[in-house]
């Protein structure tokens, strides 16, 4: 039988227990602390509302989280034994800079070695190195490192090199932009993973999660739109919205004012008001927001200029529920979706506390 994912209430109830039930089937991430975990972890237990769940060790990763050193989450049971063997050098000799070429210096295939590694834990040894470099790049810059710093810790030698993972998704150097203003590309972290953000000088164009599938082509449409060219970099509007989506995480924020630049059709930018226009805490379904627009028969429509949408958050898109009140597509995933709905919620019941006190 395939494993179905329990909620995340009752994952947690299940690592509070310390139960085995979902052994193997669903990791808890903790926020504070960066690490992911075993729902059977020894550890102290961290608060409800600082916890994240994935099904798998990749997502775990990929979201920035590193394994936790008392469960090991990591360490399997009857696997290869070149997994385990190349895990625990990778905890012991942190100083190493695990390419090909040192594999082969240790007597490893590294066909062999990616093979292995993808059956196990669903990633290949170098995302692993990857990830755990990365993220402990981007903690130390959180904490204040200069970048220099980071980007040395984290194994590489040139600017370049750190940041090639986000110049390839970027896109290749600037080139000629026909005499127009570039735009600018930087990231940010956030309690659900990092999130891209794409502005002018003035105005925001894009804000994304990193892992949106659809984040490259929506680039490339970007550039082919404003007939221009993306470059790495930072303008007032990206320090703008990065503050307050800190902000808004923290709950001390309900409106967002950074500048927009709205660059779809004169029907999904009606949409999108509509959609600025749901207040913080509440929600609507397609039908209820196609005929606050006196327009109840473009419903389908409507789902369509909401998956359009290319500024996560800003507009809120996760405020759009199915028919029946249920959580329906969105770009970022469904998790996201229902943690943006509970933090929203949370958010609009203490500002009608402090009006009514």
């Amino acid at each position: 039988m395939l494993f179905e994912r329990p909620d995340d209430d009752t994952l947690y109830d299940a690592l509070i227990a310390r139960s085995a039930d979902y052994e193997g089937q669903a990791y808890v991430c903790v926020k504070t602390t960066g690490v992911f975990c075993r729902l059977t972890c020894p550890a102290r237990k961290p608060k409800r509302e600082n916890t994240l769940f994935f099904e798998t060790i990749a997502a775990c990763m990929h979201s920035g989280f590193r394994p936790c050193r008392r469960c090991r989450p990591l360490e399997q049971p009857g696997r290869e034994p070149i997994v385990d063997a190349l895990l625990a050098r990778l905890e012991e000799e942190p100083e190493v800079r695990w390419s090909e070429d040192e594999l082969v210096r240790r007597g490893h295939d590294p066909s062999t070695v990616r093979r292995a590694f993808k059956r196990a834990l669903g990633m290949t040894f170098h995302d692993i190195v990857r990830y755990i470099r990365l993220g402990e790049a981007a903690r130390q810059l959180a904490a204040g490192a200069r970048v220099i710093d980071a980007q040395i810790d984290a194994g590489y030698e040139t600017p370049s090199g750190f940041r090639a993972a986000f110049q390839r998704l970027v896109g290749k150097a600037p080139a000629l932009s026909q005499n127009r203003e570039l735009l600018f590309a930087d990231w940010f972290d956030t309690p659900l993973g990092p999130m891209i953000a794409v502005a002018d000088k003035t105005h925001l164009h894009l804000l994304e999660f990193h892992d949106r599938k659809a984040l490259l082509s929506e680039l490339e449409a970007l550039q082919k739109r404003v007939r221009s060219s993306v470059a790495i970099g930072r303008t007032p509007a990206i320090d703008q919205i990065e503050a307050e989506i800190r902000d808004y995480f923290e709950g001390r924020l309900t409106v967002f004012k950074t500048p927009l630049a709205l660059g779809g059709t004169p029907f999904e930018k009606h949409v999108w008001a509509r959609l600025m226009e749901i207040p913080l805490g509440q929600t609507r379904a397609y039908g209820d927001l196609a005929r606050e627009m006196e327009r109840p028969e473009v419903v389908r429509a409507v789902g369509r200029a909401n998956g359009a949408n290319q500024l996560a958050i800003v507009v809120p898109c996760h405020r759009i529920l199915g028919a029946d009140g249920s959580l329906t597509g969105y770009g970022g995933g469904l998790w996201r979706k229902q943690w943006l709905l509970r933090h929203e919620e949370k958010i609009g019941t203490e500002t009608r506390m402090e009006e009514t006190a």
